[in-house]
């Protein structure tokens, strides 16, 4: 495999780097290291996170860390890395990638308990992390809806846990029909996230996101940045509850994470929406200010990003 990647059509995502992180220790993603009997694999009992290196600095780390700390305590995955370690870790394998400028995911999953384990197991969870080229999104995306696809009253709801596979059998199925996501709807029909993003609507002088506690979305890390750290002039960004009616009505619906940033949506099953983008690229214009900040704040010693 190049240090380059292939190509995958399908998830719009490039096939991970030649090297992976697999406790502590750079290894080839060739190498057979995951046993049938880790509990964590077969159940999808851990949690992740998804990372921008951008520069060689992990953009908004502490953020993506606190994420992962509260999300391992709910499920019970053993989370013993400190902020520190866990960046000087994951780091490495930065540089053993020369990753400068990628997407990172990292993944701790949960090696012993339910009711089938596999014998001589010496680890309680697995860390695990590799890296891959940033994906070409498209400007703007078509959504379609999905109902009942979250359930606000559960308990891990807004928890992102390595159980994925609803997620991307919504994808793959959005893809076949010729969308490029899905806006998935709650039990009470109001909009909570897609499978991958989290989505704000503009209406005048309001920036709105649905509720954490009540849409049953995940906190996502650009969503808190816009929230907690994007400030601008006649612009008001907070949380309300949302249903399709408030999108179709809205002067501009866009979707927001990690990998993407702040991407418009032109229309949802086929209906177009106001572009109405003027406060839009302000918005855009403030997240990439925030973090050119960020990696100036965190920059590492220019030898180490050298070619």
């Amino acid at each position: 495999m190049s240090a380059q990647g292939v190509w995958c059509p399908l998830c719009a995502v490039k096939i991970v780097h030649r090297h992976l992180l697999h406790d502590g220790q750079i290894r080839e993603t060739t190498e057979l290291l995951l046993a049938p009997g880790q509990v964590g694999f077969l159940n999808g009992w851990g949690i992740f996170t998804t990372l921008r290196v951008a520069e060689g600095v992990l953009f908004a780390f502490d953020r993506h860390y606190q994420r992962m700390q509260r999300d391992a305590a709910r499920l019970r995955v053993p989370f013993h890395f400190s902020p520190s370690e866990l960046e000087a870790t994951l780091l490495s394998l930065v540089d053993a990638n020369r990753a400068f400028n990628a997407t990172l995911r990292v993944a701790m999953v949960r090696n012993r308990g339910g009711l089938f384990e596999a014998p001589q197991l010496t680890r309680d969870v697995d860390l695990i992390a590799f890296t891959a080229d940033l994906t070409a999104w498209h400007e703007s995306v078509k959504l379609s809806y999905v109902p009942h696809g979250r359930y606000a009253a559960w308990p891990y709801a807004g928890t992102k846990l390595t159980s994925w596979a609803h997620n991307l059998t919504w994808y793959e199925q959005a893809h076949e029909d010729g969308f490029d996501e899905v806006i998935l709807l709650n039990e009470h029909a109001q909009v909570s996230e897609c499978t991958s993003a989290n989505i704000f609507i503009i209406q005048g002088k309001n920036v709105w996101t649905p509720p954490v506690q009540s849409s049953g979305c995940l906190p996502g890390v650009t969503r808190a940045i816009l929230l907690e750290e994007i400030r601008l002039s006649g612009l008001n960004i907070a949380e309300r509850e949302l249903t399709p009616s408030d999108l179709e009505q809205s002067d501009q619906v866009f979707i927001t994470s990690t990998t993407r940033d702040l991407i418009p949506v032109l229309e949802i099953d086929h209906q177009p929406l106001p572009q109405q983008r003027l406060a839009l690229k302000r918005l855009q214009d403030a997240f990439h200010a925030y973090r050119l900040r960020y990696i100036v704040a965190h920059r590492r010693h220019k030898e180490v990003l050298a070619v």
